[in-house]
């Protein structure tokens, strides 16, 4: 696979809580220059990067981050002002408790709810999974198919774990429709990437661009 191929697939990423406009800046540089899917950053720092980039890059943020906690209403809202300071793409939190309680039909509501907030713009569900057990992740994957949300993701990279292959696999087995993957958490290399979409992935969240930048592809 060549290395712009792999980098269309990446949502280049920086959320550390002491990120600074400058780091931002510069991972906008190099998603632009690389042409990937997107730049994953910190809500607050949405509207600089959209008038940075000039609609060259899709923004993406994150909403309910990253416990997931917070009621469906700040979540709504928070999406909106994402979406209006210029996000394309918002990566959600759900309810961790709620699946953990069986409630899956209160996160199918909030997912909808959230994705009526986005408007057309891509709405992508974190379900943790490594909180969660076998019997929940296919619970959830279920309920991401039937919302109007268009991904499911593995992981926020905050709470211990991120994507597994065998987390990959099992989405690609249990998720119906249109609903496609992003795996999240842990990728670091190329062969990482390469791994994870021969396992089904369709989108790839990693701040590790700059090693995979210094690696050959395909050995």
């Amino acid at each position: 696979m060549e290395k712009r191929e792999i980098f269309r697939f990446i949502d280049h990423t920086l959320l550390k809580q002491d990120a600074v406009w400058e780091q931002i800046r510069e991972i906008c540089l190099q998603g632009m220059e690389c042409e990937t899917a997107s730049v994953c950053i910190p809500p607050s720092f949405v509207k600089q990067a959209a008038d940075f980039v000039e609609g060259k890059l899709p923004i993406c943020t994150v909403i309910g981050f990253p416990n997931g906690y917070q009621t469906t209403a700040v979540k709504a809202f928070e999406a909106a002002e994402a979406v209006k300071n210029g996000a394309a793409e918002i990566d959600m939190v759900i309810n961790i408790g709620w699946a953990k309680a069986k409630r899956y039909d209160d996160i199918l509501q909030e997912i909808n709810t959230v994705k009526d907030a986005c408007g057309w713009k891509l709405l992508k569900v974190i379900i943790e999974t490594c909180l969660l057990t076998e019997e929940e992740k296919i619970a959830l994957c279920d309920v991401v198919s039937r919302s109007k949300a268009e991904f499911i993701k593995t992981s926020t990279g905050f709470a211990g774990g991120g994507a597994t292959l065998e987390d990959i696999r099992l989405f690609k087995k249990y998720v119906t429709g249109d609903t496609k993957i992003k795996a999240a958490g842990g990728i670091r290399s190329v062969a990482d990437a390469e791994a994870f979409l021969a396992a089904g992935a369709d989108r790839l969240g990693t701040s590790s661009l700059l090693a995979m930048l210094k690696q050959e592809i395909g050995k």
